[in-house]
């Protein structure tokens, strides 16, 4: 696990893509074509790459939030979870 300097390093760089986003794109994320990401890398210091792997996660994390949400509703619980609810 990193030390506790490089989590808030890395919070700094997600805050700052974050803040390089439009309101429409922070509702939106799906309309963000290459040119947007690039923009909003620019505009927060980081590169592109940076911008597709908090997208990526944030994608990630809101099927699992999707599939929690089932699992709440008499739906079966996701047995690929990276954690434990018990």
């Amino acid at each position: 696990m990193p030390d506790s300097s490089q989590q808030e390093k890395e919070l700094k760089r997600v805050e700052a893509i974050i803040d390089s986003m439009t309101p429409g794109e922070r509702r939106r994320p799906d309309v963000l074509n290459g040119s947007r990401r690039k923009r909003i890398a620019n505009g927060s210091g980081t590169n592109v790459t940076d911008v597709n792997r908090l997208l990526k996660q944030f994608g990630e994390m809101q099927k699992m939030m999707r599939q929690l949400m089932q699992a709440g509703k008499g739906g079966r619980m996701p047995r690929n979870l990276p954690f434990s609810l018990h």
